[in-house]
C-alpha cells in the first residue's frame, strides 16, 4: 500500500473502533439509562436509520463534484457533534435529533471512504484493499466492543457519556488521519462498459438508471443484505431465542464466531476469491448462506439435543462470516470497476442507500417471522440465499471479462482519454 492507502486504512478502523464503544448499548442507554423507554428507543433507532436515507441520495454528486476528502472530513465533523449530543441527551427529542445528526454522519463517512480507495488503488490492487478494510472494520468494532462492554454501568449515566465522547474524538482523529491526504488520479479499465451499459451520455442518477449491470448489481445487493445483515439483530436471533432455546449469552458467542470467522478466513479466503469470476464468488456466497439458513432451521425446528440447536445455531453465523469475507473483496470493488469516470461517488452512494434500504426493511419483515413462523421464516431465507446465487450468475452475463476478473486487467488499463498504461500501486502521500 501506498502511504495515503494506509492513512485512509488506519483512519477508517480507528473510526470503527469509536462506533464499536456504542453501537451494542444504544437502546439499552436511551431506553433504561436515560429512562426513556423502549418506545423513544425506537423511534431514537429509527431516526438514525431514516437520516441515513435522506442524505445519501444528495452524497455521491458532492463526492464526484468536491472530492471524497471535503465530503468526509464535514461528515466526520457532524457525527462527532450527533455522538456528544446523545451521550450528554437528557430528553427524548435531544436524543432523536443527535441520532438523526449521527446518522447523516456516519452515512457519508462509508461512501467517501470508498471512493477514496477506489482513487489510491488501481483496479488490479482494489480487491485486496477493500479486503483489507472489510477486515480492520471488524476486528475495529469488535475490540471497541470489547473494551466498552467492560466500561458501561447501567447505574452511571455518565459511562456512557465517555462511549460517546470517545466515539466522536474516534470521529475526528479519522478526519485528521486522512483529511490532507492528497488523491491521486485512480486509472480506470480501458473497455470495461459492460454489456447493456450506459458507460456514456447523461449524467447523474439518469445514466445510473440505464446502466444494466449496476441497476442488477443494486437488486442483489439488496437482497444480499435483506437475507444476511438485516437478519442478525432482528430476525434471527429472535428466532434463536424463541424456536432454538438460545439463551442472550450464547447470542453474544454466536456473534463472536461470525467475527472470528471474518478475522481467520478473510486473507485465505482472498487468495481464493482473485482468481475467479467475481460473479461466480458471490453466487458461491448464496450457497454457502443457503447451508448456514438449513443449520438454523436444525437448531430451532429439528428434533435434536440442546448441545446440538446450541452449535448448529453458532456455525450459522459463523458461515454467515466466512460470506461476507468472501463478498469484501468482490462487491464493493465491482461497484468501483462499473462506474463510468466522474461517477464513483455516485455509484458508491447510490450502492450504499441499497444496503441502508435492505437493512431498514429486514428487521421490519424478518423480526416478526423469526419470532412467530420459524418454518415460514427458514424456508423464506434459504429462497433468499437461493436468489443470490440465480441474481449473480445473471449478473455476470453484463459484466465484461476484465469487470468480472480483474486480473485479466493488468494491460487494459488506461488513462481517461488516454493510451493504456501499466498498472501500478497507488503510491501517493499527505
Amino acid at each position: 500500500m501506498g502511504a495515503a492507502m494506509r492513512r485512509i486504512q488506519v483512519g477508517s478502523a480507528l473510526s470503527s473502533f469509536g462506533v464499536g464503544f456504542t453501537v451494542p448499548f444504544l437502546y439499552v442507554y436511551v431506553a433504561e439509562v436515560r429512562g426513556l423507554g423502549a418506545g423513544a428507543a425506537g423511534i431514537v433507532l429509527a431516526a438514525f436509520a431514516m437520516a441515513a436515507l435522506v442524505v445519501l441520495p444528495f452524497t455521491g454528486r458532492a463526492i464526484d463534484r468536491r472530492g471524497p476528502v471535503p465530503v468526509l472530513v464535514v461528515a466526520t465533523m457532524v457525527a462527532a457533534v450527533g455522538a456528544v449530543g446523545l451521550g450528554i441527551a437528557g430528553g427524548r427529542t435531544t436524543a432523536i435529533l443527535s441520532a438523526a445528526v449521527l446518522g447523516a454522519g456516519t452515512a457519508v463517512i462509508q461512501p467517501a471512504l470508498a471512493t477514496m480507495i477506489v482513487w489510491t488503488s488501481t483496479p488490479g490492487t482494489r480487491t485486496r484493499a477493500f479486503a483489507m478494510q472489510f477486515f480492520l472494520q471488524n476486528l475495529g468494532l469488535g475490540i471497541g466492543g470489547l473494551i466498552g462492554g467492560q466500561i458501561v454501568d447501567e447505574s452511571r449515566p455518565s459511562s456512557f457519556t465517555l462511549l460517546f465522547g470517545i466515539e466522536a474524538v474516534m470521529f475526528l482523529v479519522l478526519a485528521a488521519v486522512v483529511g490532507f491526504v492528497r488523491m491521486p488520479y485512480a486509472p480506470t479499465i480501458g473497455g470495461a462498459v459492460p454489456k447493456g451499459g450506459s458507460g456514456t451520455g447523461g449524467g447523474g442518477l439518469r445514466a445510473l438508471f440505464q446502466h444494466r449491470a449496476m441497476v442488477q448489481l443494486c437488486v442483489l445487493g439488496f437482497v444480499l443484505f435483506f437475507a444476511c445483515y438485516g437478519q442478525f439483530e432482528s430476525g434471527l436471533s429472535a428466532y434463536g431465542v424463541e424456536a432454538a432455546g438460545i439463551s442472550p449469552s450464547t447470542l453474544g458467542i454466536a456473534l463472536a464466531a461470525n467475527t472470528a470467522m471474518i478475522v481467520v478466513a478473510q486473507f485465505a479466503v482472498l487468495k481464493f476469491v482473485e482468481r475467479r469470476r467475481r460473479s461466480r464468488v458471490i453466487a458461491a456466497v448464496g450457497l454457502v448462506w443457503a447451508v448456514a439458513w438449513l443449520a438454523a432451521g436444525y437448531a430451532g425446528v429439528g428434533h435434536g439435543s440442546q448441545a446440538m440447536a446450541t452449535a448448529a445455531f453458532i456455525s450459522t453465523y459463523a458461515l454467515f462470516g466466512l460470506g461476507e469475507s468472501m463478498l469484501s473483496p468482490t462487491v464493493a470493488p465491482l461497484v468501483a470497476d462499473l462506474a463510468p469516470a466522474g461517477m464513483v461517488g455516485q455509484y458508491n452512494s447510490a450502492f450504499a442507500l441499497v444496503k441502508q434500504l435492505a437493512l431498514a426493511v429486514g428487521p421490519a419483515v424478518g423480526g416478526p417471522m423469526g419470532a412467530a413462523l420459524h418454518g415460514p421464516y427458514i424456508v423464506t431465507f434459504v429462497l433468499f440465499s437461493l436468489g443470490i446465487t440465480f441474481l449473480a450468475v445473471r449478473l455476470g452475463r453484463h459484466l465484461s471479462p476484465v469487470q468480472d476478473q480483474p486480473s485479466l486487467a493488468k494491460s487494459r488499463i488506461v488513462a481517461e482519454g488516454g493510451a493504456p498504461v501499466e498498472p501500478v500501486p497507488a503510491a501517493a502521500s499527505a
